[in-house]
């Protein structure tokens, strides 16, 4: 029986299992095991954890490029059985057309909806903007940094009003100031168009300085043992970083990510 979420919730996972089959000699494997959760609307949520802990895995299952093994993925009071319109994805390293100039890498999706170009156009001139591209817009890819290939990743998302975000350590790859930077952006992005966002990251620190909420994952397989709410004041900045309060939540969060035995909470 599916039960119906409240309407604060935009996505809920119930007791969510995934496992790949064995394939001849290799035994299955068991990605995700009873994951619970909840992602409200408008709300930021990083889930972190130990490398191969199955976070990728949940996100798309959210996308709808894969399908839980058991248990229920809900978006909106509806199963999760397909991508859709409703979500986009931010992938960690930046899937852009290197045919496509920087302008057109972003019209893409609208385009091939057949939506009207004018309106489109003038969409992805004010995104650009908004990412801080403007004068870039008959570039190509190669002709751009990491971080500027993450803001056209970024523009080429929103266009399509989504309402959940989904960023798969999208920052992963950049260096230590332009991830700075790009933090400081996705925050910015959050103020104007306020999607739902679910982010995946290795980060501490940048789950701390994004996130209303983040879930830990243990060790294989993904489980989820422990949330903490992030209580910090917005806007958020580097200077945070070493306030008593962010080095207990970091804390906090090490301990059980570090832990060689799932710690369960009550």
């Amino acid at each position: 029986m599916i039960q119906t979420l409240p309407p604060s919730v935009k996505i809920r996972a119930s007791h969510v299992n995934r496992v790949f089959p064995g394939i001849g000699k290799r035994h299955e494997v068991i990605a995700l095991q009873d994951v619970c959760l909840e992602v409200n609307d408008q709300e930021i949520v990083c889930v972190v954890g130990p490398s191969g802990c199955g976070k990728s895995t949940l996100l798309n299952m959210i996308a709808g490029f894969d399908q839980p093994t058991s248990g229920e993925l809900m978006l909106n009071n509806h199963p999760i059985v397909s991508p859709g319109p409703d979500r986009s994805v931010v992938f960690q390293s930046p899937a852009l057309f290197p045919w496509l100039n920087v302008i057109e890498n972003v019209e893409f999706g609208p385009n091939h909806r057949h939506e009207p170009k004018e309106i489109t156009h003038e969409k992805a001139l004010k995104l650009l903007a908004a990412v801080d591209l403007s004068g870039w817009e008959r570039h190509y890819v190669y002709e751009l940094s990491g971080g500027m290939k993450q803001r056209v990743q970024l523009a080429r998302a929103l266009i399509n009003d989504p309402e959940v975000l989904l960023m798969d350590e999208p920052f992963g790859p950049l260096d230590c100031q332009t991830r700075s930077e790009m933090q400081d952006l996705l925050r910015q992005v959050w103020e104007v168009f306020r999607p739902t966002i679910f982010l995946v990251t290795h980060d501490v620190e940048e789950a701390l300085l994004l996130a209303d909420r983040v879930y830990v994952f243990s060790r294989h397989p993904g489980r989820v043992v422990h949330q903490l709410e992030v209580k910090l004041p917005k806007p958020r900045n580097q200077e945070m970083i070493t306030s008593p309060e962010f080095v207990e939540m970091k804390a906090e969060l090490l301990h059980y990510i570090r832990a060689k035995k799932p710690l369960l909470e009550a």
